[in-house]
């Protein structure tokens, strides 16, 4: 039987580490556990090189995005200007907009119709997928500059470092990524393995994730 897999999604844009972060803590952890999980970069177009928002950093994708692959599928989001004339400028907007009319976004509808397959997102990976109409009525978070435009989305938007709402994990702004996924780590390999890469990455992970369970607060209860 095929190891999970942990699909990291590359578009012309994206922000190198809101990949990387999560890729090398996915990596990390595959290798405490003897290789429990396949991790690569891919794309919706197939194997290529894909231009990152940032001069300069180019990554490979080696495989076209599988959607019947069980495992991880990570979003990230884009890089470049928060602003500016979009018919002079690839704003973030702009590059998730393109992102989400693309080739990618079937391939994710199918991909968070599959149980075995666990979608998330980093920093304005969320408001891609929100943008491409794939979390009407989920919860999730992305980027505080982004908060209410993905609530404008239809989506019920947390501020929290890491939001967990099933087969569904977004993460807040893009140093988040390591949070993300040291947390998935833990949730489904266990808090041995999670700590293991927290000592070698010498990083502690932030803030309490938010999930749909437990008591939830008074509204206006003292603080």
């Amino acid at each position: 039987m095929p190891h999970p897999r942990a699909q990291f999604v590359l578009f012309d844009g994206f922000d190198p580490l809101d990949a990387v972060a999560p890729y090398e803590v996915l990596s990390a952890g595959s290798e405490f556990l003897g290789g429990a999980l396949d991790v690569g970069f891919v794309s919706a177009e197939g194997p290529r090189d894909v231009v990152s928002g940032i001069p300069g950093i180019t990554l490979s994708a080696t495989a076209t995005l599988d959607p019947a692959a069980a495992g991880y599928v990570v979003v990230p989001g884009a890089a470049g200007p928060a602003d500016g004339d979009p018919d002079e400028v690839d704003t973030i907007p702009v590059l998730l907009s393109r992102f989400a009319a693309g080739a990618a976004a079937p391939l994710l509808r199918a991909c968070l119709e599959n149980p075995a397959v666990t979608v998330t997102a980093v920093c304005g990976g969320s408001l891609g997928l929100a943008m491409a109409g794939l979390l009407d009525g989920r919860t999730a978070t992305t980027h505080v500059l982004g908060v209410d435009l993905l609530a404008a989305a239809g989506v019920t938007a947390v501020r929290a470092r890491v939001v967990d709402d099933g087969d569904l994990v977004t993460a807040g702004g893009v140093t988040s990524g390591l949070d993300l996924g040291l947390y998935l780590l833990e949730r489904d390999f266990g808090p041995r393995i999670a700590h293991a890469v927290e000592e070698f990455f010498e990083y502690e992970r932030r803030g309490t994730t938010w999930k749909n369970s437990g008591l939830a607060a008074v509204t206006g209860a003292a603080r």
